[in-house]
């Protein structure tokens, strides 16, 4: 019977930069070979897909093709170019045991079939079998060893770059501003995925494929311990050698969020008014929206007016509370919120304040420091202890895994507490420096037509203690109370940790002078909790009497695990 022969060409990855001269060099010495042996081929078929498991489609068709008596032999490099696994060199032995496959031709290797030959060629099968086998097991392994040395084994998540000149991981400089920045935005707990994808998609942070990441893939990122140091492999937390992306304080912040919302808030198809979600109606308790309204003249002119009123929600009572223009609303917080600024020189003396208080605080910073550092190497010791009880199969892999990730995770916010601590020596300096400063641009946000940043500074002062009722404002600020047009509370009245309630008070009761007299208590004006870090706002009275000042400042612990 006449021998017809398929040539057969594979190569191991469909990637059209590797492997690229394999087919074709394959095929060319083939069609020399065929021409040299005076073999005659039916078809040329080229497969760019792995062998190591069954399923190429190409191969499998081919194998029907014979079957069905198309042809009778296959022309091919190597063995291992058929089959790397034992089940596709099963179907190529049992094809040559009904005699569907009368000759495979090698330039590299000699068959014939025959008991010898088919010996010898299961051989080669099992050869290619191993050599994948082994290939695995080799790359594992090193896998393995540089992530015990906090190397990443793979592609480098957004924001990092790998470097093929040393196989390690980089900071991208171009897109790691922006991924920082898309944390911090998420952390605000105001966006949405699909906000964070669009600000990512308009600094041109995309897929590798050049798509705009999806609300999933965002949804990962904003997960991936990949941008605190730490990093995933084989279901199992490491520390990592690279560069931090954010903070960890910010990254339980995003998780903590991710984990609330169980779905994401649709966008309202009419966009909420700008002092929406800020007030409360004085006579119901609902709260105040804002609808548009449209007026038109004789003389053809059309006006859009915005008026706020009462949603009405509460079926009990009966609210009769009017409408009031978006405008003159404007105009009563705008009055409102310059009750709460910070006169220049009320500013200059807190800040030089400040500066003394950073000298002085570098002394006391350094025994917490040491006492985080002891804890670090407490926590490296349990997880070395932890270790061990794993190889020693004293713990299950499970409890293993999961106790590490918490230890590392410890880990990683006390090595960012030390790290900040020794840095700004003091946690609650800075958050002192920007409420000043705060406080210092509330005279320009009250002047300014912003509506946005008024109702961002007034959410600030008085929370969601805002009412409004006969179109007046009414609001206690979180702790202390301040009406529009009221007298001012007594001091022992306000609870010191309202600071915006304090410098209220300082405005009513200091007369107007040229120059305003800031005091602190002997001990200094640094908290007396270390627990404070980052969290709390020191608070002051400044007054003015005649002829003798007085002194008085009040601190105030937000941590609520202190008994301070």
């Amino acid at each position: 019977m006449e021998q017809k022969f398929f040539l057969y060409a594979r190569k191991s990855t469909d990637v059209e930069d590797k492997q690229i001269r394999s087919i074709e060099d394959q095929i060319t010495e083939l069609r020399a070979y065929a021409k040299q042996e005076k073999l005659e081929v039916t078809e040329e078929l080229v497969e760019k897909q792995s062998a190591k498991i069954p399923g190429r489609p190409i191969f499998d068709a081919m194998v029907e093709r014979i079957e069905r008596r198309e042809a009778n032999g296959i022309l091919a490099w190597h063995p291992d170019r058929l089959a790397r696994n034992s089940v596709d060199g099963g179907r190529i032995i049992y094809l040559l045991d009904t005699g569907r496959l009368a000759g495979l031709k090698f330039p590299t290797f000699w068959f014939e079939s025959t008991p010898q030959g088919k010996f010898m060629l299961n051989i080669a099968f099992g050869q290619s079998k191993y050599y994948v086998d082994s290939l695995s097991e080799n790359t594992k392994r090193g896998l393995r060893q540089k992530v015990k040395r906090g190397e990443y084994p793979s592609f480098a998540p957004i924001g990092y770059l790998n470097d093929s000149r040393n196989k390690s991981v980089i900071v991208d400089k171009r897109k790691m501003p922006i991924v920082r920045k898309a944390f911090e935005l998420y952390a605000q707990n105001n966006s949405r995925l699909e906000d964070i994808s669009n600000f990512l998609a308009q600094k041109s942070v995309v897929s590798r494929s050049g798509k705009v990441l999806k609300r999933d893939r965002i949804s990962f990122i904003l997960g991936n311990p990949f941008y605190v140091g730490l990093f995933r492999y084989n279901k199992e937390v490491h520390e990592g050698k690279h560069e931090p992306a954010v903070s960890k304080k910010i990254f339980d912040q995003v998780q903590e969020i991710l984990r609330q919302r169980g779905r994401t808030r649709h966008k309202p198809k009419n966009e909420p008014q700008a002092f929406c979600g800020l007030l409360k109606c004085g006579s119901c308790g609902m709260g105040i929206t804002a609808e548009t309204k449209l007026k038109r003249q004789k003389n053809g002119n059309v006006h859009n007016y915005v008026y706020y009123r009462c949603t009405k929600k509460n079926k009990l009572v009966k609210c009769n509370e009017p409408f009031i223009r978006q405008e003159d609303l404007d105009r009563k917080i705008s009055c409102l919120l310059e009750k709460f600024s910070l006169k220049q020189d009320w500013a200059d003396e807190l800040l030089q304040m400040l500066s003394k208080e950073k000298i002085k605080t570098a002394q006391s910073s350094a025994a917490f420091v040491q006492e985080q550092r002891n804890h670090i190497q407490s926590i490296n010791t349990k997880l070395q202890r932890l270790l061990d009880g794993y190889l020693e199969q004293v713990i299950e892999q499970e409890v293993y895994r999961t106790e590490k990730a918490k230890l590392l995770s410890e880990k990683k916010s006390l090595e960012e507490q030390s790290y900040k601590l020794e840095q700004k020596q003091s946690g609650w300096l800075e958050p002192m420096q920007n409420w000043i400063k705060q406080a210092q641009n509330i005279r320009n946000i009250s002047a300014e037509g912003n509506l946005f940043e008024k109702k961002v500074a007034a959410k600030e002062i008085f929370g969601s203690n805002l009412t409004l009722s006969q179109k007046h404002l009414e609001g206690g600020g979180r702790g202390g109370t301040a009406k529009s047009g009221a007298i001012a509370p007594q001091i022992a009245e306000i609870r010191p940790a309202m600071h915006w309630a304090a410098l209220r008070a300082a405005h009513q009761m200091l007369p107007e002078k040229g120059k305003s007299f800031i005091l602190e208590r002997i001990t200094g004006i640094e908290p007396v909790c270390l627990a404070w870090e980052a969290s709390v706002l020191p608070l002051y009275y400044i007054r003015s009497g005649h002829g003798r000042l007085g002194k008085l400042a009040y601190y105030h612990c937000t941590n609520p695990l202190s008994d301070c």
